[in-house]
C-alpha cells in the first residue's frame, strides 16, 4: 500500500465469493463513490464465469465519468493466488445451493415449525452452519498460511458460527463480521423521533446506541438523537401506534405492501420492548426466529398477523433468475448500477481500518474483552466497536439484561454444538456423536421446542435435514 496526501492506494482486497450477483454491485458501488482509497479487487469464486462476469461490470464501473473511485478487477483462481499479498479479505459466499436451502427452510414446516429466513438460528440456520463450517476452515487455514496479516471482513450467514469458526481455526485472525440490520433499526428510530419531535435528522448516525447481544438477536440498552433519550419517545409511540405499527413510506393505500417478502411494520420490535424495556435491533424476520416456535412464528396467519412475512425458497429461485437476467444487462450495457449510497459500511470501516477516519459500529467478534460479562469468553456477540488505524476495539456494553440473557443462551450453548459437530465430523471422530450434537441444539433450540415436538421426532427431521444436504458435508457425517 502507499500513502499519499490523505489518500491510499494499491490496496489488494481479496473477495471470497467474487462472482455474487447482488452484494459484490452493492460492494463495487461503494469503491465507485469513493476517492480515499484505490487498488486491486481479486475476484475468486468456485464459479470462475460469474467472477469473471464481474470483472467485466466492475472494470466498465470504475471507467464511468461520475465514478470517484480507481479499481482494478482481477479474477484469481486458487485461495493462495487470490490471499498471497492481500490487505483485506472479504467472505460473501452462498454454503451450498437453494436445494439446499429448500430443505433448512421448509422441511420443518412438517412439524409445524415455520422460518421466516432460515440461515441463522433455528432448524435452517443450524443445518445451513453444518455445511458452511467446513468452508470457514478451509477459508480460515488458507487466511493463516497466506495473509495471516490482513484484516476478514465477513458478510456470510450464519455470521456468529462462522465468525466462530475462523476463530477457532486460527485464533491469531484479524476477523470480524458485518451485518447491516441495527442500521435499520436506527432508521427506524429516526424516523419515530422526527415524527413525535418535528425535529430533522439528517443522518441515521445521530441516532446513538448502545449495542448488546448476538447477530440477528440485538439489543439497544440506550439510544438518543439529538441530545434527547429516545426510550421514552420510542414507549410513547407504541402506546399510540402498536396496533398499526411503524409504517413510514408506507402508503395507506397500497393495499399490496405485505405482497413484499422483505416487508414488516416493526411489530415484533414493539413487542418486545414492551416485554423486555430494551429496543430489539433486528428485523422482525429474523427477530421472530430466536423465540419460541408458539409465539411470532406459530404459523403463516401468525406471522402476517404481527405483520412480518416469510421469506419462501421459491421467491429467493425466482430472484436469482431477475439478478442474472441483470448481470447480462449490466455485462452487455444495457444497465447501468446507479451510484448513490448503498447504506452499508464496509467501505467506511475499510478506511478506518487504514487510518483515514475514525468509526464506531457495530461488529461480530469474540467476547474476549467480555464486552458483555454475562456471556462467556468464547461467545461471539454483537457490540459497537471502535474502528482506527489497524485496530479493532470493542466497546464494553455492559452485561445483559437477566431476561435478555435467558433468551440468549440457548442461542449461544448450540453455537457451540454447532461448531463442534461440524469440526468433529472433519476429523471423522464418530458420526453418532456429531448426530448426537444437532439432536441435542434442536431439542435446545426455542424455535423448535416452541411446538412440541417429540425427540424420536426431531431426530428424524434432523437425519432428513442432513440426508438433504450431504453433498456439501464431509465424510464423518455419512460413517
Amino acid at each position: 500500500m502507499e500513502y499519499c496526501s490523505g489518500k491510499v492506494k494499491d490496496i489488494q482486497i481479496a473477495y471470497i465469493g467474487g462472482g455474487s450477483r447482488g452484494w459484490a454491485w452493492t460492494f463495487m458501488t461503494d469503491l465507485a463513490m469513493e476517492e480515499s482509497i484505490s487498488g486491486t479487487i481479486r475476484l475468486y469464486d468456485i464459479d470462475e464465469e460469474a467472477a469473471r462476469r464481474n470483472q467485466v461490470i466492475g472494470t466498465h464501473l470504475m471507467s464511468r465519468t461520475e465514478a470517484k473511485g480507481d479499481w482494478k478487477f482481477e479474477v484469481r483462481t486458487t485461495l493462495e493466488d487470490v490471499l498471497t499479498g492481500a490487505d483485506f479479505v472479504v467472505i460473501s459466499i452462498l454454503p451450498g445451493t437453494f436445494d439446499e436451502m429448500e430443505s433448512d427452510v421448509h422441511l420443518p414446516e412438517r412439524l409445524g415449525i415455520w422460518q421466516s429466513v432460515g440461515d441463522t438460528a433455528g432448524p435452517g440456520g443450524m443445518i445451513r452452519a453444518l455445511r458452511a463450517v467446513p468452508m470457514f476452515v478451509e477459508i480460515a487455514e488458507a487466511i493463516r498460511d497466506y495473509a495471516p496479516e490482513a484484516w476478514v471482513i465477513n458478510y456470510t450467514n450464519p455470521m456468529s458460527l462462522l465468525v466462530k469458526t475462523l476463530y477457532t481455526v486460527f485464533p491469531e485472525i484479524k476477523a470480524f463480521g458485518c451485518c447491516h440490520e441495527v442500521f435499520g433499526t436506527q432508521k427506524v428510530l429516526k424516523g419515530i423521533y422526527e415524527e413525535e419531535t418535528c425535529d430533522k435528522v439528517e443522518d441515521w448516525h445521530d441516532v446513538t446506541v448502545n449495542v448488546i447481544g448476538i447477530n440477528h438477536f440485538t439489543w439497544f440498552t440506550e439510544a438518543s438523537c439529538h441530545g434527547h433519550d429516545l426510550f421514552p419517545i420510542y414507549r410513547d409511540y407504541i402506546q399510540k401506534h402498536f396496533e398499526e405499527g411503524y409504517t413510514a413510506g408506507i402508503a395507506p393505500q397500497d393495499k399490496g405492501w405485505m405482497d413484499d417478502v422483505f416487508a414488516c411494520r416493526h411489530r415484533v420490535k414493539m413487542d418486545l420492548f414492551n416485554r423486555f424495556g430494551a429496543i430489539a435491533a433486528a428485523g422482525d424476520r429474523h427477530l421472530a426466529e430466536f423465540m419460541p416456535g408458539d409465539e411470532y412464528l406459530k404459523d403463516p396467519e401468525t406471522a402476517r398477523e404481527w405483520m412480518f412475512n416469510l421469506t419462501p425458497v421459491s421467491w429467493r429461485r425466482e430472484d436469482l433468475q431477475r439478478r442474472l437476467a441483470r448481470s447480462e444487462r449490466l455485462l452487455n450495457g444495457e444497465e447501468e448500477i446507479e451510484l448513490k449510497p448503498t447504506g452499508e459500511e464496509g467501505i467506511l470501516l475499510i478506511k478506518a481500518l487504514l487510518g483515514l477516519t475514525r468509526v464506531v459500529s457495530n461488529v461480530n467478534i469474540p467476547n474476549y474483552a467480555l464486552q458483555i460479562p454475562n456471556l462467556p469468553a468464547e461467545a461471539i456477540v454483537e457490540t459497537n466497536a471502535v474502528f482506527s488505524c489497524n485496530s479493532v476495539r470493542p466497546v464494553a456494553a455492559g452485561a445483559l439484561p437477566e431476561e435478555i440473557l435467558r433468551l440468549i443462551q440457548p442461542h449461544v450453548e448450540n453455537h457451540e454444538r454447532i461448531c463442534k459437530a461440524a469440526m468433529m465430523a472433519m476429523d471423522i471422530v464418530s458420526a453418532e456423536e456429531c448426530h448426537a450434537l444437532v439432536y441435542e441444539a434442536f431439542m435446545n433450540d426455542p424455535l423448535t421446542m416452541g411446538h412440541h415436538p417429540s425427540e424420536a421426532q426431531v431426530r428424524e427431521l434432523v437425519n432428513d435435514m442432513i440426508a438433504n444436504t450431504a453433498a456439501y458435508l464431509p465424510e464423518g457425517w455419512k460413517e
